[in-house]
């Protein structure tokens, strides 16, 4: 892969850890329990790109008030409104429905600030909220496609960040969205001689390399901060983690 095909998260580990970064006009799935970091690498995604890629975002929410994100963003040194102002963000604060709704009409606002601002990376939070449309599997995997084939035409590189506090990664993708998407990668927390801390993997990618370690990671001033992987442990996604004997 040549550097222009990629399209870098701006989490150095991270990006290292997928061969460079997200392949361009691919979506992403990232999975993890509340207060892992899902929002935060979402903001740093979009900010990254809009100040260092030109890169303007798009940032869905369906849960957390614009202000709300502003003043977290600010607490890494990231100015949201100001990007706002300068047309490289967009922050919508919306419904499952509304957004779906929205992708279907060329002259929704959604669409429009798409086209408009020439946007070309989207962070969706979270789809975890799709389940509210319907409690059948099919039709909830239908709206998941509906969505990444909207993404798709545009060329946009995506995160779309899911909820999860099970251990049982298959179990609890309902909708089966890893199935649809180029890559998913998982936060997890961990517990290591009885301290909580913070695990990342990349699951799969489509079409690229990718590390098959667990590395640690915090939320630190600045975003996430990867570090080197759980050498000496093993079942950490199981939720039973164990020294390596």
């Amino acid at each position: 892969m040549t550097k222009s095909e990629r399209t870098p998260i701006g989490v150095a580990g991270l990006d290292q850890m997928l061969d460079g970064g997200l392949i361009s006009g691919s979506i992403a799935m990232v999975q993890g329990a509340p207060g892992t970091g899902k929002t935060t690498l979402g903001m740093q995604f979009l900010y990254y790109g809009a100040t260092q890629e030109n890169e303007p975002g798009l940032l869905v929410t369906f849960e957390h008030f614009p202000h709300t994100l502003y003043r977290d963003a600010l607490a890494h040194g990231w100015n949201l409104r100001e990007l706002e102002q300068e047309g490289k963000l967009r922050v919508v604060f919306t419904s499952p429905q509304v957004f779906l709704t929205s992708l279907q009409s060329p002259i929704s606002p959604i669409s429009s600030a798409i086209r408009d601002m020439g946007v070309r990376r989207v962070v969706v939070d979270s789809v975890t909220h799709f389940q509210s449309l319907t409690r059948n599997p099919v039709e909830l995997r239908a709206y998941y496609n509906h969505l990444i084939n909207a993404l798709r035409r545009e060329g946009i590189t995506a995160l779309l960040l899911s909820e999860d506090s099970s251990p049982d990664f298959v179990r609890g993708d309902r909708g089966r969205l890893a199935f649809v998407v180029d890559t998913v990668i998982l936060l997890r927390y961990v517990e290591i001689d009885s301290v909580m801390q913070r695990a990342v993997a990349v699951l799969k990618t489509r079409g690229s390399n990718h590390d098959p370690f667990i590395r640690r990671f915090e939320v630190r001033p600045g975003g996430l901060v990867i570090y080197e992987a759980f050498t000496d442990r093993q079942g950490l996604l199981s939720g039973m983690p164990r020294r390596v004997r």
